[in-house]
């Protein structure tokens, strides 16, 4: 019995301790925001700071089925926005969780129009300052958020692993994928000898059956939505449209252990566009993955696991989230945003 009971009391601690990790010092509330005939649902995270209004910082999600918390991961970001006097908005992609929508029928234009509608949607609520929104977007975002402010003004913008061009990120990514694995010469040839034959179709804008006919029959985990999707945005390139973010204050944010965007290349490419202006900062954290959690946990699914139920905050690259509450902090002061 009394082998139970410490059982059960150190369960019951357990519990408290992972309740306690995963509360957050902001407020939340499900919103409905109409765009296009149909509703994005949404999260707004506010402060607890007793202010009647806030600045707002917009989440645009990468690739793949995202709800509004990405599966809670987004939380740690939204308290330390919330700390800088910051509100968090975002919403489920079309399709995911119950949301109308299919977010693989969507372009990179139609992300932008559905990003721009949310943020007329905030300006025009009483508890949010419309002089004070910006952009966080993390990897396909990177062709997304200069779209945003072309189409409406934004005080910043947050971009964490920003890809710049389709094409040559997917290359990237096959190129490290390959060396990752000890790759042989020989499957390095004909993996990219492959790559080749897809990037012909897309070119030619061939059919998801022309597709899967051309690869032997084999979908290798390719779907019809899927392939529809790529053809619709693989000659996406963020470099021109970059230059609606100049003289707007960008945080750019790169992985020390990305293998799904070229970090290099991307620095490259926002400097040459947007360092004239003096509003960029660019901060490394080479600790980190593509989504900026530290690659020692990213390495083991148990460790991870632990420690997204105890301790979530320290998922992330050291750094991380400071540097993206003092970013809005220097907004604030009117500084230039430097770590």
């Amino acid at each position: 019995m009394w082998a139970l009971v410490t059982v059960l009391l150190v369960a019951t601690g357990l519990a408290g301790v992972v309740l306690w990790q995963n509360s957050y010092d902001m407020e939340e509330q499900r919103v409905s925001i109409r765009h296009g005939g149909h509703t994005l649902n949404g999260v707004l995270a506010t402060p607890k700071d007793g202010r009647t209004r806030h600045g707002l910082v917009v989440y645009i999600h990468g690739d793949g089925p995202v709800d509004a918390t990405h599966d809670d991961g987004y939380r740690p970001m939204w308290e330390a926005n919330a700390e800088a006097g910051y509100a968090s908005l975002s919403w489920d992609k079309p399709g995911v969780a119950g949301a109308p929508g299919d977010w693989l029928a969507q372009s990179m234009d139609d992300r932008a129009d559905e990003a721009a509608a949310a943020i007329a949607w905030a300006r025009a609520r009483p508890d949010i300052d419309g002089d004070r929104i910006g952009l966080w977007g993390a990897s396909q975002a990177g062709w997304v958020l200069p779209k945003v402010a072309a189409r409406t003004p934004v005080s910043f913008a947050i971009a964490v692993s920003p890809a710049v061009n389709w094409l040559r990120q997917g290359r990237y990514n096959l190129l490290a994928g390959l060396r990752a694995d000890g790759a042989s010469a020989a499957r390095t040839d004909a993996e990219i000898a492959r790559s080749d034959t897809v990037r012909r179709l897309l070119r030619r804008h061939a059919t998801f059956e022309e597709y899967v006919r051309t690869m032997g029959g084999e979908a290798d985990g390719m779907t019809a939505g899927r392939w529809r999707f790529i053809s619709r945005n693989h000659t996406a390139d963020a470099t021109q449209d970059l230059r609606a973010l100049r003289g707007v204050p960008v945080l750019l944010t790169l992985a020390g252990h990305d293998v799904h965007v070229d970090t290099a290349d991307t620095e490259r490419v926002y400097r040459a566009v947007l360092d004239d202006g003096g509003a960029l900062t660019v901060r490394h954290h080479p600790d980190a993955t593509h989504s900026l959690v530290k690659q020692t946990l990213e390495q083991s699914e148990l460790r991870i696991t632990l420690t997204a139920l105890f301790a979530p905050r320290s998922l992330f690259a050291d750094g991380f989230l400071d540097g993206q509450r003092q970013f809005l902090d220097e907004l604030d002061r009117g500084g230039s945003a430097t770590p």
